[in-house]
Order: structure tokens, then sequence, then C-alpha cells
């Protein structure tokens, strides 16, 4: 099966969601939770038999996960027919529908779970996400994703976050230097006073389409950091008075980036200091599953 059989968008609302990425995270859960088939489901159910089912809200959010949901169950099915009733982005209530599909019963219930886990997972992110971005509008300040992702399913995760209003950081390893306090004391041996000399020697190493951010805990390092040349400070675990005061003494020469203690209850006042960036791990580390559920419509003879 291709891309094409998953009827995949190239491009869906906020950035493109890769569908051959898709397609692999499907294989690998379908292997995982049927690796000889749904046994249940093809002794119970005639081949031919036909269900349709809705994809409910058990509770409110902001929806994230269509093509996802969808590729899940033309993956068993690739006549099955999938509509979308709720955008990804869009915020949703308890009890309302969010997708239908029509096709053969056997596939619609065995691609249930893991339509189901994804849609929950990416719907909880971008819930969580929009949340985060809420309490920061008006301030200037981005909410940005970290690398603390689900193993397999950063590309879904990052999408989500998307969706709910935030920005994506880097999403590799390969794609950005990003040094940080570990990566100094070995690069700089602990001796602080070498930092704008070994930092400006990775500088130089690099091509100018590479960005460069190193982090800092303290504001004597700010100076020296910046005379190396980088693009972007991290400010890790600084008060909200030393966040202020970085900002001033960064003066708009290098992108500030926030990190540390970020919650709800922090996240605005954070916001307020200035910054350009307050990157937030909590919003793909430690979400809770929404509860969607897809219920089978049932035709009663009269």
């Amino acid at each position: 099966m291709n891309a094409v059989d998953l009827d995949l968008p190239a491009v869906l609302p906020t950035a493109p969601l890769p569908p051959a990425a898709v397609l692999e995270i499907l294989a690998r859960a379908f292997a995982e939770d049927a690796p000889q088939g749904d046994i249940t489901s093809n002794l119970l159910l005639p081949a031919g038999a036909q269900a349709s089912a809705w994809l409910v809200a058990r509770e409110a959010g902001t929806f994230c996960g269509g093509a996802v949901f969808a590729a899940a169950m033309k993956y068993q099915d690739a006549d099955a027919h999938i509509q979308q009733h709720v955008a990804d982005g869009a915020g949703f209530a308890a009890g309302q529908r969010l997708m239908s599909v029509q096709g053969l019963a056997r596939a619609v219930l065995t691609a249930e779970r893991v339509a189901l886990n994804l849609t929950q997972r990416m719907s909880a992110i971008a819930t969580q996400t929009a949340l985060y971005a809420d309490l920061v509008a008006g301030t200037g300040a981005r909410v940005a994703d970290t690398r603390k992702t689900t193993p397999g399913l950063r590309v879904l995760e990052r999408y989500a976050v998307r969706c709910g209003g935030g920005h994506n950081h880097r999403f590799s390893l390969s794609d950005a230097v990003l040094a940080k306090d570990n990566h100094l004391a070995v690069l700089t041996g602990g001796d602080r006073g070498k930092l704008t000399a070994a930092l400006a020697g990775v500088r130089a190493q690099l091509p100018h389409t590479v960005h460069f951010e190193v982090e800092v805990d303290e504001l004597a390092q700010i100076e020296p950091v910046l005379a190396a040349g980088v693009d972007t400070i991290m400010l890790d675990n600084f008060s909200l008075e030393d966040l202020a005061a970085a900002v001033e003494l960064i003066d708009g020469r290098v992108l500030v980036e926030a990190s540390g203690n970020v919650n709800p209850a922090t996240v605005a006042g954070i916001a307020r200091t200035g910054v350009d960036i307050i990157s937030v791990g909590a919003l793909t580390h430690s979400v809770r599953a929404l509860d969607l559920g897809l219920d089978v419509v049932v035709e009663r003879s009269p």
C-alpha cells in the first residue's frame, strides 16, 4: 500500500504531515496490534458486513489527527468512506461528532484502537498547546515544543503542536546546534574563561544556514556567549527578574529563549519578560490522552 492508496492530503492545515511517515507509523502499529489479524472480528463478523461509525468526543478539547484517523481506517479497508466534521486545530465540545467512517465492519473494528490511540494523543497535545498559546497571546512570545516526544511519533506530535497554535523547535539533533550545559562542560573543561573562544571555534565550522543556540544558566555567561556570534541564547531556569534583566542585556542582538519551570501558572509571566520563545516539554511529554470514542451506528429493525 502506498500514500496514494491512503488518500492523504499532501498538505494539511498548518504544515505538511508526510504521508510516507504516517504510513510507516501505521505499519508498525498494526504489526504490533494485529500481527496475524484480528481473530475476534474475523470470527464474529461476516466477511462482507458493513459498518458505520462516529468518532465522538467524550470531553472538550482541540481536534488533531483527522488524516491519521482516516489513514488507519483505509489501511484496513482501502474503499472505506471517511468524512472529517471538525477541522484539525478547531475546538470541540463533549459529545460532538468529529469524524465518520463507513466500510467493512471487520476493517473498522480492526483499525479502531490504532486510530483512537493516535488521534487521542494528537488531540491531547493540540489541546495542551492551545492552552499555553492562549495564555501568552498578545505578548509576542512563541510557545515551542521540545524533543521530549514519544519515540517514533515525533512527526505526529510536532504536527499536533502546530495545530494547537504552537511552534516547533529543531526536529532532531541533526537540524541545528544547541549547546547545553553538559556540552559546555566538556568543551571548556569547566573553565568559563575559555567559553567565547571555544564557541567561536564552533561557529567558524558551521555553514551560514545552520542555526547556533547556546544554553546559559546565569547572567554572567551572556556576554561571553554573545561575543562568539551565536543566533539564540536559551535562558535555563532563570527567575522572572533575571529573565527580564537578560532580555534587557541582550537588547535584540539575538533571539532569546526561556526554558525550565514552565507551566500554565508561570508561562504568562515568563512571556511578559520579553523573551521571544518559551520552550515547553509538557506539551508532549506529560499529556493525558483525550477521551475520544468510536460509536458504531446500529440499525434496528422496526
